[in-house]
């Protein structure tokens, strides 16, 4: 499933590069709104960071169930032998590998436009390695309670932004809090549980959305 996954993920590889230069140019046009002020946008830089990579995982959400829901592939995998709670596991797996680690390989140039020191880029990288589990977790149940709705992939960024204000505070916190130790654990934790229950939850709205 995880194969399946990626393969279809990366033939439409124009899908990703759309994802990176949103990812970057939300983060780019961050100056030309608050100044040429290093001090300042070094200091804002992690939340622009978080802010550009919650925007550009969404955008992939729609890919994540609705296809094999339209062309019936969604059916024959809940009949199939491997429960439907680990075809999501490897669907969310996929969908992590796709956006999230294109982000991440993506930050150093946000963090020269928004003048990041050596140290802070570091912490942030961290945090979004920690913290993007959740995120896609989250956009997993998001995707999968709305599709059965025909215009879910407008309606699912709507459910789960309240879940990932806390992703966003303890991913922001680990680089600028006096105490980020203590948030990045927080952030680890957040993204163990929501990964470890996601795939359940997203399992049972989609049994409930094909009957």
């Amino acid at each position: 499933m995880l194969t399946r996954e990626l393969r279809l993920a990366l033939r439409g590889g124009g899908d990703m590069l759309t994802l990176v230069l949103f990812f970057v140019i939300v983060g780019a046009i961050v100056p030309f709104a608050v100044g040429p002020d290093q001090t300042l946008l070094a200091a804002i830089a992690p939340g622009i960071v978080w802010i550009a990579a919650f925007l550009a995982m969404l955008l992939g959400l729609e890919r994540l169930f609705r296809p094999d829901h339209e062309d019936g592939s969604l059916i024959l995998l809940r009949h199939a032998q491997l429960p439907l709670s680990a075809v999501v596991a490897a669907k969310l797996l996929a969908h992590w590998l796709v956006t999230a680690v294109p982000l991440l390989l993506a930050s150093p140039v946000l963090a020269v436009l928004l003048a990041m020191d050596l140290d802070a880029f570091g912490r942030t990288l961290l945090s979004l390695l920690l913290g993007t589990p959740a995120l896609a977790a989250f956009g997993a149940i998001g995707a999968a309670v709305t599709v059965p709705i025909r215009h879910g992939g407008l309606i699912a960024p709507i459910l789960i932004a309240p879940l990932s204000v806390p992703v966003l505070i303890f991913g922001v916190g680990a680089v600028t809090s006096p105490q980020s130790g203590s948030a990045t654990l927080f952030l680890a934790a957040l993204s163990l549980m929501a990964v470890a229950l996601a795939p359940f939850v997203a399992a049972f709205a989609l049994g409930t959305a094909e009957d």
